[in-house]
């Protein structure tokens, strides 16, 4: 398999503090990989380390290697192609003050893309692979923010589909929605893996079991256990506190 993601004895920092401890790892092209593991254990920072939204934090740093398609991140003349590549999901949905259409629109707009023709094929794409479009394709000129939350919560999916990413981290996106709309965008993301390579940071171990091929456990920064989720979820987890965490015996 291909790698998408290679992360190499990485480690953060927000000002002295040390979030992750030299970490090291890879995820494959057009996997589901997930990352589960109590608050506080860095899985937030680490999304933003690979796509560079971590440095807009002031104080915060990293060293070590993340490589996305080979490329150090780090080292990348495209900081804006880089983030266009990595589509990211919020835990909680936040919507443009602007019309469905446009939340849909507006990143390629802002990339220079105007013609109408395309855009309106691309909104309807990127709506349909987010379950939404039954819902909305009457009214896509009403504002994206009186959606119901489930409903924004997809629309976030859209927007961030918008820019065509080769890699899309979701960041527990599921937190704030109903269990009808999380199997709705499960769903989703069972079919988005055909085209793209798929993060999942995600509080419910068996929406991890679910979706994805290999899960990691991350605790304290430091990456308790990695595996192919038939053994992440057996009786035969490399660390007891695998087990512990994934039966709800703590966490």
């Amino acid at each position: 398999m291909t790698k998408k993601i290679q992360v190499e004895n990485l480690r953060t920092f927000y000002g002295t503090k040390e979030v992750h401890h030299g970490i090291s790892f890879d995820i494959e092209q057009n996997e589901i990989f997930a990352i589960i593991g109590p608050a506080q254990s860095g899985k937030t920072t680490l999304l933003r380390a690979i796509n560079r939204t971590l440095e807009f934090t002031p104080g915060t740093k990293m060293t070590g290697t993340i490589k996305v398609d080979g490329e150090d991140v780090q080292k990348t003349r495209d900081v804006y192609g880089l983030r266009r590549k990595i589509g990211m999901v919020a835990p909680l949905p936040v919507g443009l003050p602007l019309t469905i259409y446009d939340n849909v629109a507006f990143a390629p707009r802002s990339s220079g893309i105007n013609d109408k023709g395309f855009l309106d094929a691309h909104v309807e794409k990127c709506l349909r692979q987010s379950a939404l479009w039954d819902e909305v394709k009457d009214r896509l000129d009403s504002l994206g923010t009186k959606l119901s939350g489930g409903q924004q919560q997809r629309l976030t999916i859209a927007r961030a589909l918008s820019h065509q990413p080769e890699i899309l981290c979701l960041d527990e996106f599921s937190i704030a929605i109903d269990p009808v709309t999380t199997m709705r965008i499960e769903d989703v993301l069972k079919e988005l893996k055909k085209e793209m390579t798929i993060i999942l940071v995600t509080n419910l171990v068996q929406q991890a079991r679910r979706l994805a091929a290999r899960t990691m456990f991350l605790w304290n920064g430091d990456i308790i256990e990695l595996d192919r989720n038939e053994v992440m979820f057996s009786d035969n987890t490399k660390d007891k506190r695998t087990y512990e965490y994934v039966n709800g015996i703590f966490g």
